[in-house]
């Protein structure tokens, strides 16, 4: 349904277009009429009006003003302006006012049913645009189909975002339907809604631009709804502006709020943004979280140093809680703990950097700041023990995964060191894993490797040329590859497939492992 405002200082004119509407079966509500300008307005401010119905002539306030001081408060607001033959000028003057259409008094049910199911159309197409900007913003899943474009069109709206504070743990006043009650509750009578975003514990609120009336600046506003919200144990940190929102502005506003928040939101009380305000930030004086620090905790991970770690975390977590650390910070620094700790790991435990991800996630869960800070020394003391674990691998365990690795790798060229980066294990101790297991030095292991596989590619795929395998093993030159070929089969590349053409038998006068 739309809602429509008459304004027309005749009341037999103003009834019988209220009746006529009342009878064209169009999703139309007629919410409010007025006699002259002023009222209108005042009814505009009050309620949302997706389309006025205005007479030229009215009593202390003319029709074009009304036009034009109500395109202020609603941008897009569809007027259909109410003119005689005498008052042309005044229409053509209204059209500069992007006025939608008019009607010629007297107006007839045809002419009024023809104007406003145009006008009707057109709202339907303005409220599909304005859903479809929403959808990558609101979760759909949590709020099912959005239904906005009749109602509560975006254009008549302020844009606030409300994001929990951390540390805050479960709240079961934190849902949509309490903050929308709330919200209701403080702005009556504007109206407003709010959205869940697939954003985790963030909402959208969109409230009409008339509240503005009752508050002098933006933070005002926005301090207002903070506190309302926390006098009911919901602590936030909100975000937004003091003017209407156009509809294909909202995304990219939505976006940019949602950046400044958490850039900006603190671990402990909730803050407010204005998002025409600059915030300005200089150097290491805010950044309590700095690049020295981050560098001396990794060094610390290298080194395993569980004991020295884990003394100065607590002493920097106390620290962070007294400077009220930004929550940003906090998880940049987690990142870097996931990062570290998930390099010691080989690829074949590649889970282990996603279980290290989601499990440091969940610290921010906890229900309050010292709660954070117990589960992370937890955490990372459980990282130091599966390091020494996995530095505890026995020599069978780690030439299992060594050998897989070089079979996996076979086509491409691979040195001792990189074994060593991709293992981080020094490049002498995987030379003695691989003595002890193969009786063979890292050169010898990988070239009988390579050379078996050459076998059976001449075996598999005969028509293949000798520089192709030479290439696809990555051996350095053909010539090359011959010779090593021969002293390790004992035959040249030539021979071995001229026997296997003939039937016989390549007998390897060199043990070779298979």
């Amino acid at each position: 349904m739309y809602n429509v405002l008459i304004a027309e200082d005749s009341k037999p004119i103003l009834r019988n277009i209220q009746t006529l509407l009342g009878s064209l079966g169009l999703p139309i509500t007629v919410i409010a009429t007025a006699t002259n300008g002023e009222d209108a307005l005042e009814a505009m401010r009050l309620q949302p009006v997706h389309l006025l119905i205005t007479d030229i002539r009215m009593p202390k306030m003319d029709g074009l003003t009304l036009i034009e001081q109500a395109k202020q408060i609603h941008p897009q607001l569809m007027v259909v302006l109410i003119s005689g033959y005498s008052d042309f000028e005044y229409t053509r003057k209204a059209l500069n006012l992007q006025v939608f259409d008019y009607l010629l008094k007297p107006v007839e049910r045809q002419q009024l049913l023809e104007v406003m199911s145009r006008a009707i159309e057109r709202l339907n197409r303005q409220s599909l645009t304005e859903s479809d900007l929403l959808r990558e913003i609101i979760d759909l899943d949590s709020y099912g189909e959005i239904q906005l474009g009749g109602p509560f069109p975006y254009y008549a709206r302020l844009m606030f975002i409300l994001k929990k504070q951390p540390f805050t743990g479960e709240n079961a006043y934190w849902n949509p339907e309490r903050v929308q009650y709330l919200l209701s509750e403080l702005f009556s009578p504007h109206t407003c809604r709010v959205f869940p975003t697939y954003i985790h514990n963030q909402y959208l609120a969109l409230v009409n631009g008339t509240v503005t009336g009752m508050y002098s600046t933006v933070y005002e506003c926005l301090e207002s709804t903070r506190r309302h919200l926390s006098m009911q144990g919901i602590e936030v940190t909100i975000g937004g502006q003091f003017q209407s929102v156009e509809p294909d502005k909202l995304p990219e506003l939505y976006y940019r709020v949602t950046e400044m928040i958490n850039e900006n939101q603190r671990i402990h009380q909730g803050s407010v943004l204005d998002s025409g305000a600059s915030l300005v930030r200089t150097g290491t004086e805010n950044e309590i979280i700095d690049s020295f620090l981050t560098v001396s905790f990794g060094e610390m991970i290298r080194g395993r140093r569980k004991e020295q770690f884990k003394l100065k975390l607590t002493e920097q977590l106390a620290k962070w809680s007294g400077g009220n650390v930004r929550l940003v910070e906090l998880e940049r620094f987690i990142r870097l703990l996931v990062d570290t700790f998930a390099h010691f790991f080989s690829e074949q435990d590649a889970d282990i950097r996603l279980n290290l991800e989601e499990s440091s996630a969940q610290l921010f869960d906890c229900e309050c700041y010292e709660d954070f800070g117990t589960s992370l020394l937890e955490w990372c003391g459980q990282c130091f023990d599966m390091l020494q674990a996995h530095n505890r691998k026995s020599a069978p365990e780690w030439f299992q995964q060594i050998d897989e690795y070089v079979r996996v790798n076979m086509y491409s060229h691979l040195s001792i060191d990189d074994m060593a980066r991709k293992f981080h294990i020094s490049p002498s101790y995987i030379s003695r894993i691989i003595k002890k297991s193969t009786q063979s030095t890292f050169v010898q292991y990988y070239t009988k490797l390579k050379i078996n596989e050459a076998c059976k590619l001449m075996q598999g795929r005969p028509e293949m040329k000798f520089k192709e395998i030479s290439d696809a093993l990555s051996f350095s030159d053909q010539h090359y590859f011959s010779k090593v070929f021969k002293e390790y089969m004992g035959f040249s590349p030539t021979e071995y497939r001229e026997l296997l053409l003939t039937g016989g038998q390549a007998k390897e006068k060199k043990g070779i492992r298979g």
